[in-house]
């Protein structure tokens, strides 16, 4: 049978591949839905910000005037010693935190709430942002950054902006030790092997490098893990359509 796949080991579980979560500075999420942000606003100052292992963006630790305090994904264009708010009554300015009902059609958000109250679920990555499209009576169409179009509900929240960060996978590594730390900081399967540059008891398009290969089919009832290729198809190859086009060219030459 060979043995397990990569796959098939990290999802056994084990602590080669558990995160190392005891190095991530904090969690990211908005601070609750109380009374204050649903009848006015709370100004926050910017007294830091944090290069967070776990994750690609800055983080901005946002201290608040009630003396709580809260990280938060910065957005570009902030600094040390900026003002960010928090509620329905605060400005449409970059960072701030509005419900989806008070942001106007075309702004641009990142860090969406799935649910009123959960902290901040969306378009958390570097450089992206997702737009209003339009307000409804019980809904708001925004567009994802995968130009897909979601509807939330007019109370979940969202920062103002786009993330910080855009364009920092377009530097070159230059050298492999240097992905090799930042891969190790999230323990990243790094590098990744591909399946046909491996043995044949590794994977199961392995051992075809130096000689004819093997099916890439592979049956409806594989265990979890190990469905790799063309999963049940029903034809392989050229189609029958493929090969008449390709019969009629032959016979013309």
């Amino acid at each position: 049978m060979g043995k397990p796949l990569n796959q098939q080991r990290k999802g056994k579980g084990s602590p080669s591949f558990r995160r190392p979560s005891h190095r991530f500075k904090a969690k990211v999420e908005f601070r609750n839905y109380d009374s204050i942000e649903r009848e006015g606003s709370l100004k926050g100052k910017v007294i830091e910000l944090v290069d967070d292992p776990s994750r690609g963006p800055l983080l901005m630790r946002v201290q608040f005037e009630n003396g709580e305090s809260r990280m938060l994904i910065a957005p570009e264009g902030v600094y040390v010693g900026a003002i960010v708010e928090s509620g329905r009554d605060a400005e449409v300015a970059s960072g701030n935190i509005l419900p989806l009902s008070k942001i106007p059609d075309g702004t641009p958000i990142y860090n969406i709430e799935a649910a009123m109250g959960d902290g901040g679920r969306f378009v958390r990555g570097c450089g992206t942002a997702a737009f209003v499209i339009s307000h409804e009576s019980n809904s708001v169409n925004v567009r994802l950054p995968s130009k897909s179009i979601k509807s939330f509900d007019p109370r979940c929240r969202a920062q103002v902006g786009v993330v910080c960060g855009g364009g920092h996978k377009e530097k070159p590594m230059l050298k492999a030790g240097k992905m090799y730390h930042i891969a190790k900081a999230r323990n990243l399967q790094w590098p990744k092997v591909r399946g046909v540059a491996m043995n044949a008891v590794d994977h199961p398009f392995g051992g075809g490098q130096h000689h004819a290969g093997k099916p890439t089919t592979m049956a409806r009832g594989t265990p979890p893990g190990r469905k790799v290729g063309h999963l049940a198809p029903r034809t392989t190859g050229r189609t029958s359509a493929a090969k008449e086009t390709l019969k009629k060219s032959q016979k013309k030459k």
